[in-house]
This record gives structure tokens, sequence and C-alpha cells, in this order.
């Protein structure tokens, strides 16, 4: 058998050797591929065992410190307490002293169903956590980020708000699960819901559990009084107690209702007809009437409650809080005197009013005034009513944009006009005039409509959403609408709050930081978990629009055209915007409001402190429109008496130009760019503005350059021309003595006939009336007194006048007396010739010398005559013998009325025998031959005639 068996063996290898050489060397490949598959599954199974028990370990170690559950915590409540802004002050404690416990048995079906329709659906399919659920909130959590959604069961709700601290951490959500797990081994699914309903919150005024709730709302004595539609209403308002409140807001309540039928009926626990039916009615139908008052700081405390409730989901009245607030106790006593008629008038009890205090730096809300004859849970005027906020918007959507994206100056020009939206549509101003080239600070300050929406279209809405976005106002997201040119002047289709526009106004006054306005600091737990709700600053924009912007509106307070300067206040460096709203044109026709009745009047203004934004008017149309100056101006005068008093006693502050901001010196706006003043620019049409550095103008205007020459031509036109006009006008009159009688004549320039005269004389016997009458003349004076001066004056009715004189001979000259000479007109033409340069003297000094070269000879007499006719002139040598500068003293004023005394002093020289060519106005006559050297006597020279 050895031999068989050796030579199978040889056999067996001969075999073995004689196979091809591929296939000996393929079966160790295969059995490789098999050995790697096995060790790469070896490692994924010992990877997950790994995994398993570091999971495992993981997960007890987290829920190792988890509470125990206790049943006195699940059935008891915790109060908790309040604090005001110093951190020792209690200023409340809230908790179950409004708990009425309903057992189970006693709650109806229908209410039952709804809350398990909208919070836990499968509540009686799983064992306190729901898997399916969390999948889905997983999904949501990886598009939106972590905690977008929650997967908690109704049994994880009373877990968290009976033991858990609220912080969304990993370790918290498996001890919330192992909580509900144990709690779902220990009680049965209808003990868990009776707990539920009990301790759900509701409303603020401490209104938590149904039984509460159903008294609260609807008045009833009982749960099981509630219909569907309330029960629906009830069921949905633990999500968002605030803003589903029917009471205060029922469009939303509405919505939120009809959603919780919808749910009903997709998952069977009424049918779709059940749902529509219940839908149909209104919201507020069934609600009773909110009697129950509120306390001191309840408004303050309800915007804590919410706070507290949407960023902890911890339950204030169960959980045994410590809440550290903003609250100044000292600003919201003052404002709940506002509030209660006791600082102001208002004009009856349904006009309405809300206002919000912030400090600046922190966005700390320091008062509440939720408005006047409150009841507890009623509608907040300051936090949760929504009005159009009128041209308050307008440093938030249209100027604050253009400075932060186009760096316009405070004097951007923006010409007022006649204008309408892209669309077509008509924009007017409030005053429906035009004011045409005004700068953004005065557009702003007298709250003009159409710069507004120019600075709107010149930024565009994407830019304005983005810069109140930064403000925390998203206003398209919550009107359900994209951002139109409207809203430049505030036409939104719900609105904003106070506490929005304090939170927004506060960002100018702290350099562009917008900090959002809050109540809660922080939050002690009963476990010692301690939680800092102060939120984070944030740049909205940039300083210089910040500055810029505030400078603009301490222009709508301190200018005269500023539409609030009803605020200014002593001390006090005071910014702000006013704001009006209009109703519609149905609710005018439908409440017989008149054309002038206004909707809602804001003012949102600051101090480097403090920001205030005080809303005031009716709750609804039906209730009143403001009208009265009393009613219009209330919300400035709210604000003045609360920034006066808050201020009293801190430092006031100012605002800080920032380095990025430069003030310079420019001309008024006359076009679309801005220069600076040149040396001609009248000082009331040179303003200040400021500028993004860098961007300041720098060419120099020429309008008022261009302008002075253009004036200084023509009033050398005028001059001109009024001298010419002079000559024109003025009358003439002459006399002259010859034949022993006087001749006198008058008469216009160019012969006027119109022109009427009256004459006079004075003489030694006195004064007397000539002539008068119209047209020119002449009159005879027979037998003057020898040695006599006679004075005549011709006034004419247009006021002008003129004078001449002339001296009677003595009876011995008359015996010489030589008529052939007719010194008459000579004296005439001296006397036109005066007249021509008296008036240039008087009309234009900076001519006379143009006007005097022309004529040198008859410059020799200086015009020195007056009214009485007293003239006393000596000229020295004044002949024909070029002695042409004999104007060196004149005295004399040509219409004065007084006396004139002219000396010619040009040099003198001997006159020659003949002096038939003396042509001087003036001189004096020749004296005698000598007896010894008898000589034909000279012709008597007479006085000369003077015009004034």
């Amino acid at each position: 058998m050895s031999d068989n068996y050796r030579s199978r063996e040889e056999r067996r290898r001969a075999m073995n050797d004689n196979k091809p050489e591929g296939k000996s060397q393929g079966k160790p490949k295969k059995k490789k591929k098999g050995g790697l598959f096995r060790k790469i599954v070896a490692a994924i199974l010992l990877i997950g065992i790994i995994g398993l028990i570091a999971g495992v370990g993981t997960f007890f170690a987290m829920i190792s410190d988890a509470p125990k559950v206790d049943d006195s915590v699940l059935k008891n409540s915790f109060s908790s307490k309040v604090y005001a802004n110093d951190g020792k002050t209690v200023v409340k404690e809230i908790g179950a002293q409004k708990r009425t416990y309903v057992q189970y048995d006693e709650i109806p079906q229908v209410v039952k169903n709804a809350f398990i329709a909208t919070e836990d659906v499968r509540f009686y399919k799983h064992h306190g956590v729901d898997f399916y659920r969390i999948g889905g909130a997983l999904m949501a959590n990886f598009k939106n980020g972590f905690g977008a959604e929650g997967g908690s069961t109704i049994t994880q709700q009373v877990v968290k708000n009976s033991f858990l601290s609220p912080k969304k951490t990993v370790k918290r959500k498996v001890q919330e699960m192992w909580l509900a797990y144990q709690l779902e081994r220990k009680y049965s699914k209808q003990q868990i819901l009776e707990m539920y309903l009990n301790k759900i919150y509701f409303a603020s005024g401490e209104v938590y559990g149904i039984e509460r709730a159903a008294e609260k709302f609807y008045g009833v004595k009982s749960v099981k009084d509630l219909t569907l539609d309330e029960a629906a209403m009830l069921a949905g308002l633990p999500k968002a107690p605030t803003t589903y409140n029917p009471v205060t807001n029922p469009e939303n309540a509405t919505k939120r209702r009809n959603t919780v039928l919808n749910l009903m009926a997709k998952n069977g626990f009424i049918t779709q007809a059940e749902a529509d039916k219940a839908k149909q009615v209104d919201v507020q139908a069934h609600l009773a009437k909110q009697t129950e008052s509120t306390s001191k700081y309840d408004v303050f405390i309800d915007q804590v409650i919410e706070e507290v409730k949407k960023k902890t989901d911890a339950d204030p009245f169960s959980a045994g809080l410590e809440i550290y607030t903003t609250l100044d106790t000292n600003a919201q006593d003052y404002v709940d005197d506002v509030m209660n008629n006791k600082v102001v008038n208002f004009p009856n009890d349904k006009f309405q009013a809300g206002l919000v205090v912030v400090d600046n730096e922190t966005g700390g809300i320091q008062a509440i005034g939720g408005g006047r004859n409150r009841v507890s849970g009623g509608l907040n005027f300051a936090t949760n009513m929504r009005r159009q906020p009128g041209s308050t918007i307008k440093p938030i959507l249209d100027y604050g944009p253009a400075i932060e994206n186009l760096k316009w100056s405070t004097g951007q020009p923006i010409k007022d006009e006649e204008y309408h939206y892209s669309n077509g549509t008509p924009i007017r101003n409030f005053g429906r005039n035009y004011k045409g080239w005004v700068s953004a600070r005065e557009a702003l300050g007298r709250s003009l409509n159409i710069p507004a929406l120019k600075a709107f279209q010149a930024t565009g809405a994407d830019k304005a959403k983005e810069f109140a976005t930064g403000l925390g106002l998203k206003l398209d997201e919550e009107d359900g609408e994209a951002y139109s040119e409207s809203y430049s002047i505030g036409g939104f289709r719900t609105g904003v709050t106070p506490l929005q526009m304090a939170g927004a106004y506060s960002a100018f006054a702290n350099e562009g930081m917008y900090n959002a306005p809050h109540t809660v600091t922080k939050v002690k737990f009963p476990d010692g978990t301690e939680i800092d709700l102060t939120p984070k600053p944030k740049r909205a924009m940039q300083d210089y629009t910040a500055f810029m912007m505030t400078d603009m509106m301490k222009s709508v307070v301190n200018e005269s055209y500023g539409t609030a300067r009803a605020v200014r206040t002593p001390g006090l460096e005071i910014a702000g915007k006013t704001g009006t709203s209009n109703f519609s044109a149905d609710e005018k026709k439908r409440y017989n409001i008149p054309d002038a009745g206004e909707k809602d009047v804001w003012f949102n203004g600051f101090t480097p402190n403090y920001t205030i934004s005080v809303w005031t008017g009716y709750e609804t149309a039906k209730d009143g429109y403001i009208l009265s100056a009393n009613e219009t101006g209330m919300a400035k005068n709210i604000f003045k008496h609360v920034i006066t008093h808050i201020s009293e006693g801190k430092p006031k502050g100012s605002f800080k130009q920032p380095d990025s901001v430069v003030e310079r010196s420019v001309e008024k706006p006359t076009g679309k760019d801005l220069k600076r003043p040149s040396g001609s620019t009248p000082s009331s049409l040179i303003t200040k503005e400021y500028f993004v550095r860098g961007t300041a103008p720098t060419k120099v205007s020429q309008t008022f350059v261009k302008k002075e020459k253009e004036e200084k031509k023509e009033d050398k036109k005028e001059d001109k021309k009024e001298k010419k006009d002079n000559k024109d006008v003025k009358p003439k009159i002459t006399a002259s003595y010859s034949g022993g009688a006087i001749s006198v004549n008058w008469s216009a320039a160019n012969g006027a006939s119109d022109t009427t005269f009256t004459v006079t004389m004075s003489s030694p016997n006195g004064s007397e009336q000539l002539a008068s009458g119209a047209g020119a003349g002449g009159k005879t004076i027979s037998n003057p007194a020898p040695g006599a001066t006679y004075s005549f004056t011709v006034t004419t009715n247009t006021g002008e006048s003129a004078s001449s004189s002339v001296k009677v001979p003595d009876s011995s000259d008359q015996a010489t007396e030589d008529d052939s000479t007719k010194p008459e007109d000579d004296g005439t033409t001296d006397d036109n010739q005066n007249e021509d340069n008296s008036n240039t003297d008087q009309n234009n000094g900076s001519d006379q010398g143009d006007d005097s070269s022309t004529q040198p000879d008859d410059n020799q007499n200086s015009n020195n005559g007056s009214n009485n006719g007293s003239n006393n002139g000596s000229n020295n040598g004044g002949n024909n013998s070029g002695n042409t500068d004999n104007n060196n003293n004149d005295s004399g004023n040509a219409n004065d009325g007084n006396s004139g005394n002219n000396s010619n002093n040009g040099g003198t020289t001997t006159p020659p025998a003949d002096n038939g060519g003396n042509d001087s106005g003036s001189q004096t006559p020749q004296t005698p031959a000598t007896p010894s050297t008898p000589a034909t006597p000279a012709t008597p020279q007479q006085e000369p005639t003077t015009e004034n």
C-alpha cells in the first residue's frame, strides 16, 4: 500500500508539475483577493465595535450628571426673580400664583387633538423620542444651521421645561432624550399630556396652563366649554405667544389658527369641512374683554419674559430663574407718569402713545411706554404695534444709504421739483410746493418727499434694503413684498414699532455700531448655569455716515426750517426726525375723516447718551384722528419731557466728528455741483457742510464774480444815463441888469412844455412870488434899488430847482453903463457849463476827471451857489491865458440851501488893457483910471449868475 501511496503521491506531484504555469499562479492571486475583502470587512466591524463602545461610553458620560425625574418638579413650579439694571434690586417675582391645574379627564378631546396635531402628531406611537421626526429636523438643521428646527416631542418639552437648561448643545439634547425615555417608563401618555397642558405658557400677564388661557382669552369657566376654532387658536399660541396673540395681532393669529385647523384635518382629527367652517369664524369674535389692569413694571416685564422664552426656551414662570435686566426704574417710573397723564395733557382717553428709551452704547432698553389705560395682556403700542413710519424712515432708506455708498455730503444738491415715481405716479411734498435746488440737509430738515425719493433712486432699493437690515429692519420679509419706491417716504404695507425705530436710530448716535435693543443681559438657572444674553455689537454703517446723518438730523431740530424745533432743550445736543402718515381714501370715506386728519405722528430723537422713539395716534380709525396742534405736537412734547428727565444729573456728552469727515465752506446749491465760495459770494449764501475726507469740492464758484462785473458795468451805464437825465430835466433861470431894469427868464432843458414852475424873488423888500404856471417864461423888474442884490429861484413840479442872482450897480456907476456888451449872454453860457460840472460832481465822483477834462476852461468856476442867493466868489487872474487848474478848493454843496464860498486860487496874471475877451463867469469890476490920466470908463461888470 505504501507503493501505491507513493505512486499516488508521485502521480499527484507529477500532475501538479504538468499544469500550465499561468494556472498555477492564478490560484494564489484569487486567494489573496478573498483575504483582502475579509480584512476590510473585519476592519469595518472592528471600527464599528470601537465606535459603538465609544458612543455608548460617551452617551453614559453625558447622562451621568443628568437630573433625576422628580415628581415634585414635574407638577410644581418655581418662581423667577427679575432684577433692575443695578443687579441688586428685585423689581418683581413671577411664578405659579396664577396657575389653575386641570386633570386629564377634564380636558376635552378637541383640545387634546389640537395640541397633538400641532406639537407631536406621533405622540401615542413613540416612547418619548420620535426618531422619524428627528430625521426631518436634522435635514432642516443641515440646510439652515444647528438649532433651526427642533424634533422634540411633547414628552421632551415637559422634560426640558422641568429639568434642563435651555442651552442648545448636544449634551443637553442627549440628556433630554434620556430623561424623556425615563419619563415615558414612569408615567402614562395621559399623565404626560396632562403635565404639558398645565405647564405651557400662553401669554403675558403670567397666563400659563390651558385652564387659565381659556379663561383669559374666552372668558369661559372651564376648558370644557372651548369650541373647535378656540381650541385651535390656543394650540397655536405656544410657538410665539406675542406674535400670535389674537388680542393684539389678529392677522397673524388668524393665519396661525388656520394652520392648526389644517393640521388637524390632515391627520384625521377633524374633517376638512369642519376645518373650513371653523376658519370662517372671526378670530376676535369670541374674545373676552380684557379688564385686568397692569401692575408696576408689567409692560417692561412682559418684554423680559418674551426675550427669555425666545432666547432660552425656558419658562420664567416655573423654572426658578434669576433674570438680570436693563430696566432703569427712575426712567420707567417717569414714563409711567407720562402715560398716566401726569406729565402731559392727552386730548382724550382714546388717544394712545408708545415709546421706548434705549441706551445708545449698549442697546439696553431703559424704559417702555406700552400705552395708556392698558390691561394685562393688551396691545403694547411700543413693542407689538406696527405702523407706517412716515418721514422718520428717510434717514434709514434714503440719505443714510446715499452717504454710505455714494459718499454724499450733507450739502449734496438735490432739485426739488415736479416729479413722479418710476411707474409714472406723481409724488408731492406735504406743502404741495417746490423749493428748487436744496441741500440734502435742508431737504431732510424740511421733510421734502421729492428729494428723498431721488436719494432712494440714486442708491437703489438693494442698497437701501441692505442698510435697513443692518439696523434691524427686515421690512420686505415681514411685509411679504419687495422694496418699492414708496418705501422711501414710509409707505409700507404694515409698518414698524417704536422698539425697532429706537434700535435703528441709536446706531447713528453710536458711531455706526448697532446693538439690538434688549431688556435682558443674563439668566441664571437653579443648577448654577448662567447664560449671557447681551447682543454683540456689529457695524451697521461707516462712522462718517453716522456722524453726517446725525448732523443733518440736528438741523431738523436747530434750523429755522426744521420740523422739530419744539424739542430744543437747553444744554442738550439733540438730533432727530419727525414723521406722519395719512389715512387711506377708504378710511377717510368710511369714518368721515377730513383731508388734514393724520393717522400716525412720530418723533425719533437722540442725544449722545439716549435714543427715544415716540409714536402717537389712535388704535383704530374709528377711534379718532390727529388734527389739533396739541395732538400733532404730542410726540415731540413727550420726547422733550422724557429726554430732559433722564438726562438730569448725567454727563450730556457730544457727537464727535471722526477723522474720516471734514468740514468745508461752500456756496448754497444753485445747481448740481457744489463749489467753494469766491470773494464775491455774499455771506448769506455761504454755508458750512460736512464731506467724507477726500471728496470736498476744490473749484471756486465764479457765479458772483461774473455778476459783480456785470453789475459794475450796469452801474456805469446807469450813472451815465442818470447824468443825462439830470441834464435834461433840470430847469434854467437867468437874471441880468440892463437899462435900469432886471430881466429874469426861466425854462426847462430841451424846452419841456409840460413842466410847471413857481418863481420866487428875494430882494431888500423881502421875498415874493413872481410867477407860477406851466412852460417857460420871463419877467422884467423895473427900477430896482441901486446897489441891491436880487435873487431868483425857480422850482418845478418834479422837485428840481435853480437859482440866479444879480447886483444892481450903484447910481454913480449907472452913468457909464454900456448896454452893447450884453454880459448876460456870457453869464448864461457860464451857468450852463457850471451846471454840467456840478451835476457831475454830485452824481459820480469817479467820473469827474473824465467829464472835466473835456472842458478845461469851463472848470475855472466851481458851482458854489445857495438857495438863499448868498454867493461870494473871487477869481484872481482867471482869464483865458491857460490857467485851467482853478478847482483847488471847492467847499460848496449845490442844493443844500447853505451859503457857499468858492475861492479860485490859480496862478494870477496881470489882466490886459482890453478885457472884452474875458468870458469868466465871475470877475471883480475894474478900478477906474487915475485922474491924471483920464481914460475911457470901463463897462460896469455885472454880478455872476449861479445855478444850483
